[in-house]
């Protein structure tokens, strides 16, 4: 464990009646760091959050604030703040006395409170709104306000329940950016939970992709864009290609997959041998094609559809497996190459995962 780790879930389960939404999560999350619980729904994430904040008990395990054991401690005695989708704000208060709200709660006089309402005003980027009523404000605007209120009680640990929820899309992309400019301005940990993978790049220092009650990784964005461990992994995070392989011999740090009677090179895994069923992850936009050549030696399909959009081309290619890789990209000098044509199909090894299969035992949901 680091010297800075905040929070710490230690073997944390939770049942109701026969189903098990949580099944014995470990996580460590440290001091100003933008974390994100990542997964599809019903994965256990609000669950997670919910017990982080005391508004649940879990079956088994425990929650640590600090070193401190929080598992029984009640919800209004820990130094950790909710907001949620629908910000619950006051529709009689103004954004003064929503954001003073806690402080007043807690006997704070007068004078602080308006000087830390001004501060907090300041942070979130919402001075000269002070006077103004829920209704009279964005859908932005009332989210700050909510971070506001639970920000300026300053918790050690701040819970954001898919705040961008109620958003449309555009607004939602730039506050994405805002939201991260203003935890960094504040210095506040963020536990951040949404199902938006792109969401979850943009603004994560890390991310903790959930299924099934289960942490399957906890990476950086780009380690888990990357280099996923599992063909869940891998699909759930961008546009990939899950190509079924099997293992037919390993030299050093490179393998060779047979991909239905056709053989490529891939970067080895220390995992790995011989005759074992893998997956190989290649991105959409890392897979490449040419006009098939005598002298091939990739990789080889049939074009099955082009579909032109403009500055992209998105492709459809089939093996003689049956199985259909999808390429996406840019159409400046590009090779025309018409449906029903035989191709080549690359890609940079070093852009390339071996990854475990674990489709049978995840949900359908991956997006």
């Amino acid at each position: 464990m680091q010297d800075n780790t905040l929070l710490s879930l230690r073997g944390l389960r939770k049942s109701y009646d026969t189903q098990e939404a949580l099944n014995g999560l470990d996580l460590d999350v440290y001091r100003g760091e933008f974390l994100t619980l990542l997964g599809p729904s019903g994965c256990g994430k609000t669950t997670t959050l919910r017990i982080i904040a005391g508004l649940e008990s879990p079956t088994e395990g425990k929650v640590y604030l600090e070193g401190k054991d929080l598992t029984n401690v009640p919800p209004e005695k820990r130094e950790v703040n909710t907001v949620f989708q629908n910000y619950a704000l006051f529709p009689h208060m103004n954004v003064e006395r929503n954001i003073g709200y806690g402080l007043r709660m807690r006997g704070i006089d007068k004078k602080t409170i308006k000087e830390k309402v001004h501060n907090m005003l300041k942070l979130v980027q919402l001075e000269g709104f002070e006077k103004r009523m829920p209704s009279q404000l964005s859908g932005g605007q009332r989210q700050r306000v909510a971070i506001a209120r639970s920000a300026v009680l300053e918790p050690k640990l701040l819970l954001l329940d898919e705040p961008l929820g109620a958003l449309d899309l555009q607004l939602r992309r730039q506050m994405q950016f805002e939201l991260k400019g203003m935890q960094k301005r504040l210095g506040i940990t963020f536990i951040y939970i949404t199902h938006d993978q792109e969401e979850a790049l943009n603004m994560s220092d890390r991310i903790a992709l959930m299924s099934k009650g289960k942490f399957v990784q906890i990476d950086t964005p780009y380690d888990l864009y990357e280099h996923p461990n599992t063909a869940f992994a891998a699909s759930f995070i961008g546009e990939t290609n899950i190509i079924d392989s099997t293992v037919e011999g390993i030299n050093g740090d490179e393998v060779l997959l047979d991909i239905g009677g056709q053989q490529v090179q891939a970067r080895s895994r220390d995992w790995l041998v011989p005759g074992q069923k893998v997956c190989l992850c290649v991105r959409a936009e890392r897979l490449r094609y040419r006009k098939k050549d005598p002298g091939c030696k990739h990789l080889q399909g049939k074009i099955l559809l082009s579909q032109y959009t403009g500055s992209d081309r998105t492709v459809v290619i089939e093996l003689a497996t049956g199985q259909k890789l999808i390429s996406r990209h840019t159409t400046e000098q590009e090779e025309k190459i018409q449906p029903g044509e035989n191709v080549c199909i690359f890609w940079d090894k070093d852009k390339a995962s071996i990854v475990m299969d674990d489709r049978g035992t995840q949900p359908d949901e991956t997006k």
